[in-house]
């Protein structure tokens, strides 16, 4: 927690990043109370979470484009507003078309928060590993505290109580403000553009972005279907399987913690492929281990498949340093809608075997990552900047 003690502004744009991801994980935190209450069917409400992940997913390399060529600092705030608004909204009316429109108006703000986020983020981090480690992970955190507090609204008064959700986003842009107060009053380079030195890279950035997919289809696929496996290997409740969902997610915050940490130490190529070999030996042990054990490779598992996760956004930043906006659209967005496209396969696979037939090639995934990292150049640091540097307030 130095850094983050050190570097206000770093903290300030975590606390925003998990605001702003709440919306992210809410979408799917609703799904039951729809089942529940409006009657939607499965493929209703599947439609639903598939349409925020894709449009999302889609739009962000979209405003990562914009944001190359003109920063657009005040779409923090707005684009928090956005996403919270659209959730909020989502329990006013049980129309199936307004709920659509709800959740997709949600998933621009969503879209429109990252890569310009992460742009500012990495010009306030100083170049350091650890600090965007942190800015990744308050994401993760919010994404872990969606469910809990979706839970916590409905059970007010049913999903008409919705509009409570606002208040992450009031957070959020109470957060945000003065970091781009600093950023106006600063004359600095580092605070007001950021851009790494080099040229593109176009092929290695490629292939972080491909490790990024398989990344996804990965966790996406463990995400959808960990807690009816834990539930039915170890023939528990579904509390079972609830705290095998709770350990994916909290390995998660652990992992980009750690990851910065290791990027500090060894470089980022090298950390993330011995990552992604350590994820898929865990991903086995989820499948064949036995089932008293089942939660510590679900622990390791999401560790190991989080570790690279900032990593990988910076090195997509420095292989596209002429657009670094759209690199982090790239790899914070678009390449994570593969593993929901994943997930019906890994469904009907699941349908015609069985739930540990299903998560067999998901072992795979993260060594076809691993493998895309070989032989990987490590980029320089821009030039003047270490990352002892990043203890600098900004």
């Amino acid at each position: 927690m130095v850094v983050v003690r050190r570097n206000p502004a770093i903290l300030l744009l975590s606390t925003g990043h998990a605001c702003v991801d709440v919306y992210q994980g809410a979408v799917a935190a609703l799904v039951p109370f729809f089942v529940a209450e409006r009657a939607y069917t499965y493929a209703a409400v599947s439609g639903i979470v598939l349409a925020a992940s894709l449009l999302s997913s889609v739009v962000q390399p979209l405003f990562g484009a914009l944001t190359d060529r003109w920063p657009m600092a005040w779409l923090l705030p707005v684009s928090t507003l956005v996403a919270g608004t659209g959730i909020a909204s989502i329990g006013l009316s049980g129309s199936y078309p307004l709920t659509l429109a709800c959740v997709a108006i949600s998933g621009i703000g969503v879209a429109a928060y990252h890569p310009e986020a992460a742009r500012i983020a990495r010009a306030a981090s100083r170049d350091s590993h650890t600090s965007m480690a942190y800015f990744a992970t308050g994401g993760n955190i919010g994404f872990a505290l969606a469910p809990a507090l979706v839970a916590a609204t409905v059970a007010i008064g049913g999903s008409a109580w919705t509009p409570l959700l606002l208040v992450p986003a009031l957070a959020g842009v109470a957060a945000t403000l003065p970091v781009l107060r600093a950023r106006q009053q600063s004359r600095s380079a580092v605070l007001d553009e950021y851009a790494p030195a080099g040229r593109d890279d176009i092929a290695s950035f490629v292939r972080v972005s491909l490790a990024v997919v398989f990344r996804s289809v990965a966790f996406v696929g463990l995400s959808t279907f960990i807690s009816l496996y834990v539930r039915q290997r170890t023939g528990g409740e579904s509390a079972a399987g609830t705290v095998a969902l709770f350990v994916l997610y909290l390995g998660g915050v652990i992992g980009s913690v750690l990851g910065g940490s290791l990027a500090a130490r060894w470089d980022r190529v090298t950390v993330a492929r011995w990552s992604y070999l350590f994820a898929a030996g865990a991903i086995a042990g989820i499948v064949w281990a036995p089932a008293p054990v089942v939660y510590l490779f679900v622990a390791v598992t999401s560790v190991g498949l989080y570790v690279p996760f900032s990593l990988q956004v910076t090195l997509g930043q420095d292989y596209l340093p002429s657009r670094v906006g759209t690199a982090a659209g790239v790899t914070l967005g678009l390449t994570v809608s593969a593993g929901g496209l994943a997930s019906p396969a890994l469904g009907h696979l699941a349908d015609t075997t069985s739930l540990q037939v299903a998560l067999i090639p998901l072992i795979a995934m993260p060594v076809l990552s691993g493998l895309l990292f070989c032989n990987l150049r490590e980029p320089g640091l821009p030039r003047g900047r270490t990352d002892a540097k990043a203890g600098a307030e900004v």
